[in-house]
């Protein structure tokens, strides 16, 4: 298990204990330093752009003090939806390492599904975006279905 994946997994379970969103938990790292972690907070913040990936650019640049993320890979464990690629686009970073896929999200209640089929395009990116430890983001994932929780 890559260590980044690990933190990013246990970002995930403290956010879904706290009954703060879905599973989703990032980490913004540099120079294999962890620079920015979040995740997803919609319920926590009733902001639908409260996502882990969203959350950890944000810790990241205030930390670094920059918009620029150049340099930076971010690990999250589910593949990111749209918004989340863009943010990730706009902030420079240089690769994203993912867990679930998108239809392992839609296993779990989520549409991100819908989006990707209006917007198309990830084939396209290359070995920008990459899977990884999917087996133990599943089971992230297993672990919040098992849980009571807000569909939303």
């Amino acid at each position: 298990m890559n260590r980044y994946m690990q933190t990013a997994i246990d970002e995930a379970r403290r956010g879904i204990e706290a009954h703060d969103g879905g599973p989703f938990g990032t980490v913004v790292v540099k120079d294999g330093i962890i620079v920015g972690r979040g995740h997803n907070r919609v319920l926590a913040h009733h902001d639908p752009t409260a996502h882990g990936e969203i959350e950890a650019i944000r810790d990241a640049c205030q930390r670094l003090m920059t918009h620029d993320l150049t340099g930076c890979e971010l690990y999250t464990t589910g593949e990111p939806c749209h918004m989340c690629l863009c943010a990730c686009m706009w902030a420079n970073i240089s690769r994203v390492y993912y867990g679930c896929t998108i239809k392992d999200n839609a296993m779990i209640g989520f549409r991100d599904e819908k989006f990707n089929e209006i917007f198309s395009g990830r084939d396209e990116l290359g070995d920008y975006l990459v899977q990884t430890d999917r087996d133990s983001c599943l089971e992230l994932f297993r672990y919040y279905q098992s849980m009571q929780h807000e569909s939303y």
